[in-house]
């Protein structure tokens, strides 16, 4: 018996199948990740720029009728919204899938804190310049989550702020 497994120790011919069959589940798991993690890092990415341009949007739109004090009209409000969603005020298509009109708030404040808000365009204003906030809360649904592996469902957050000087 010992002569026959000697014979079978020199013998090297299942060497690559084993090694790899150790090591594919782990180049799986890294090919995979960085899949997910660049799908995460760009929706991350398109959730912050839309914030930032939506808020840029609402700091350009005229005062009268859009603001009224310290409010935002319910009709502005919407194409804020629409903007950050969609990239467009009459909104289309959502830039991340699952990014629903409800995922998106549109806050906005006054500022007293500084001597111009309350001069110049903020004239009208008694309460100072108003300071719009836009931010966005988004599901983001992992390329994987479906399968069951990890979590299913994450949250993208993201919020911009601008004066509002629109003429």
């Amino acid at each position: 018996m010992m002569a026959g497994s000697r014979r079978l120790f020199p013998d090297c011919r299942g060497n690559a199948a084993a090694e790899l069959a150790l090591s594919l589940p782990i180049l799986l798991i890294l090919l995979f990740g960085a899949f997910e993690l660049g799908n995460f890092f760009l929706s991350e990415h398109v959730v912050q720029k839309s914030v930032r341009d939506a808020s840029r949007y609402a700091a350009r739109l005229s005062i009268s009728p859009n603001y009224t004090g310290c409010d935002v009209s319910a009709d502005a409000a919407q194409r804020i919204r629409n903007v950050a969603r969609t990239g467009a005020p009459d909104g289309s298509t959502a830039r991340l899938r699952d990014w629903s009109d409800e995922d998106t708030d549109v806050t906005i404040e006054c500022d007293t804190s500084s001597s111009w808000a309350s001069g110049g365009t903020y004239a009208n204003f008694p309460d100072g310049a108003p300071v719009i906030t836009v931010s966005a809360t988004v599901p983001y649904n992992t390329l994987f989550g479906a399968a069951g592996i990890g979590p299913a469902t994450l949250n993208l957050n993201a919020q911009s702020q601008a004066a509002v000087f629109g003429a």
